[in-house]
């Protein structure tokens, strides 16, 4: 199943992608007992999804706005440098505990939707990742039942202000300018892909293929991710966890190869979609 975020006519709802042209507007049936999609993550259940489909209004994928994933995640955690291709060219030493920090929800934005370019910056780096969205709560989650606490997986576009990152050894202001985080266009839900299965990520920027890697290459797996962070916070339905970006960013090229306003980015993952982002200078 897909589930997506969205606004149609001013009005934020949530719904089931039915085709590559129609979605439910599930949310619009469930709205009291589930105002939002982190809502729907946390308590609906799959036959009550099922059943508000069949009573849902379709909209054509065309007329509405797409919101991120999960617009309002209590948590959005973020796994730095978790490929090997990517530790090493960005000259980082081997860890023994994956490298985490956090995004906000208002840097988030939803398929389609324009990745900004800070007037403060030229460093607008590209960062295809897999994204977890925690389906039940837990604290000290053992890794052989982390996979039980995923509700499903969606592309995520974890841009970099590499300057504003680059100012002191904490990550937080290059990884929080408004527009940076692209997270969509839906979420793909746990039961539509094998617990650990290999998926092909790549990362486009005007066509060109700049990211590809497969999600087994992963320092830290996904059990390991949810293990290690389930110890030092609570995972609530609908956090978000990005699981870190493979080799071939901008800031690691020779010359630098960054964003600017009229580029096309694209993250695609197998299995999961395609996350379309174009770029625009800072109004």
């Amino acid at each position: 199943m897909k589930l997506a975020s969205f606004r149609h006519d001013r009005t934020a709802s949530w719904g089931v992608v039915l085709d590559a042209e129609t979605i439910a507007d599930t949310g619009s049936v469930l709205r009291s007992a589930y105002p939002d999609l982190k809502a729907a993550v946390a308590a609906a259940s799959h036959q009550e999804i099922v059943a508000a489909v069949a009573q849902a209004p379709r909209h054509l994928l065309t007329a509405i706005e797409w919101l991120p994933v999960i617009p309002n995640p209590g948590r959005i955690l973020c796994v730095g440098v978790n490929y090997d291709s990517h530790r090493r060219e960005m000259g980082r030493d081997a860890l023994a505990y994956p490298t985490i920090f956090t995004r906000w929800a208002s840097s988030q934005i939803g398929h389609q939707q324009p990745l900004v370019l800070p007037r403060v910056s030229t460093s607008l780096d590209f960062e295809g990742e897999l994204a977890i969205v925690i389906g039940k709560a837990g604290r000290y989650i053992p890794a052989a039942a982390a996979f039980d606490h995923v509700a499903g997986y969606s592309c995520y576009h974890d841009g970099s202000v590499r300057d504003w990152q680059r100012h002191t050894t904490q990550f937080t202001p290059g990884k929080n300018f408004p527009g940076t985080g692209g997270f969509g266009p839906w979420l793909v839900t746990r039961d539509e892909i094998v617990d650990g299965e290999p998926l092909r990520l790549t990362t486009t920027l005007n066509g060109e293929v700049v990211q590809d890697a497969t999600t087994d290459m992963m320092i830290c797996s996904i059990p390991r991710i949810i293990e290690y962070c389930s110890s030092f916070t609570p995972l609530e339905p609908g956090d978000v966890i990005a699981t870190g970006t493979p080799g071939g960013v901008g800031a690691a090229r020779q010359p630098p190869l960054f964003m600017k306003p009229g580029d096309i980015a694209v993250i695609e993952i197998e299995k999961i979609g395609r996350l379309v982002n174009p770029v625009a200078a800072e109004a």
